[in-house]
């Protein structure tokens, strides 16, 4: 009879875990559809991926910090609503896999000849520029420029550029309107002692009406693997309370996290440590952990954790750095990880970066590898 209850457990077990992986596989799918629109600034993209995820917070049990799962603020952006068509050569192009433009392009509206300056970069006005990449990258600006940048694949031309032909339509928004989403699951026995789980859930958005930006790993991973730690914790509540914030805002510059900080909704001394996740998408080379250096003791707890059940196969120490949502709270006097995986997939900032080619190999490791080192903590 014993033999049979522990293989019944042993399978219920693995049933959770395996409920784990495709509870996080269906939030990577979901946050990277058509629907969220890169989960950016322009067909409401960021406010439904908000939406999307504070109705997750509730579904899973999580209460609101403060009054509601929204922590409102407002931030400049340029955007790219409309038309974006470029032909070099009476070719036309396909916006993010050919060309993408400059973040802080003004609307242009020109066809002219191109000057050659050297082998990878041409001028066709002195508002309006070409530059020939091996890899295209995007991002967010907070401003509008008065230059145009078009850069354009390598690979996508046959010939040397010689006309271009140029119809982009930006908007600047002065005042747009994101939430950071934060949730709570209370601690049994020390509600006010807190540990925090952040990722930031916004992404580029779209780059006129036809192209968007998925962001499966950069940074659907990231709250995939919050809102399973969500489901976790709030089957499993602990004794310290443990805290879950998606911020708005961190490609165009640590915004939301940035704003938290300053606008904390309890007090920031209470958090006994918190951990980012960002780009976890892969892991077969192992994760990187940004300020394993500034706290050296927590490190060591973490890698002794991962040799005592060799969950990840290599964890690399960072210094301090400024890139990913840890940063201010670091500041402000919070000892933080963040931590991201290695290998896999390069896709970052381009179209490239999607669900179907996001391996997700280290999920169920990190996991663990997560819960073991809040543990240690709450110890």
């Amino acid at each position: 009879m014993k033999k049979y209850i522990c293989i019944i457990i042993l399978f219920s077990t693995l049933s959770v875990s395996a409920q784990d992986s495709v509870y996080t596989r269906k939030m990577v799918n979901k946050l990277t559809a058509k629907e969220f629109w890169g989960r950016g600034y322009t067909k409401d993209g960021m406010a439904k991926a908000a939406d999307f995820i504070a109705a997750e917070y509730k579904k899973l049990g999580l209460i609101p910090l403060g009054t509601s799962y929204k922590q409102i603020f407002n931030f400049p952006v340029n955007t790219f609503p409309g038309t974006m068509m470029v032909e070099i050569n009476g070719q036309k192009l396909i916006p993010g896999q050919d060309f993408i433009i400059n973040n802080e392009s003004p609307t242009v509206k020109l066809k002219a000849d191109l000057k050659q300056a050297d082998s990878l970069n041409f001028q066709a006005s002195p508002t309006l520029q070409v530059a020939l990449k091996d890899k295209l990258t995007w991002s967010v600006a907070t401003e509008v420029g008065q230059v145009t940048q078009i850069q354009i694949n390598k690979k996508s031309l046959a010939t040397i550029p010689k006309q271009i032909n140029v119809d982009i339509e930006n908007k600047f928004i002065p005042d747009f309107k994101a939430s950071n989403i934060c949730g709570l699951v209370r601690g049994t026995k020390y509600p006010d002692s807190v540990l925090i789980i952040t990722a930031h859930y916004d992404h580029l958005g779209g780059m006129g009406k036809d192209t968007y930006f998925p962001g499966a790993n950069d940074n659907a991973a990231g709250v995939a693997t919050l809102l399973s730690l969500a489901k976790y914790y709030a089957a499993n509540p602990q004794p310290y309370s443990i805290g879950f914030i998606c911020f708005a805002g961190e490609e165009a510059g640590l915004l939301g996290s940035r704003f938290y900080t300053e606008n904390p909704l309890f007090p920031l001394k209470n958090i006994k440590f918190l951990i980012n996740l960002d780009l976890v998408g892969t892991g077969e080379a192992g994760v990187t952990i940004v300020n394993a250096s500034v706290y050296p003791k927590a490190f060591s707890v973490l890698k002794e954790i991962n040799t005592e059940h060799k969950y990840i196969s290599k964890i690399n120490s960072r210094g301090k750095a400024a890139n990913s949502d840890h940063y201010f709270f670091t500041e402000k006097g919070v000892p933080a990880f963040f931590i991201y995986t290695q290998g896999g997939p390069s896709a970052y900032h381009d179209v490239f970066d999607k669900p179907e080619t996001l391996p997700l190999n280290e999920y169920n490791d990190l996991f663990k590898l997560i819960v073991d080192f809040n543990k240690k903590l709450m110890n």
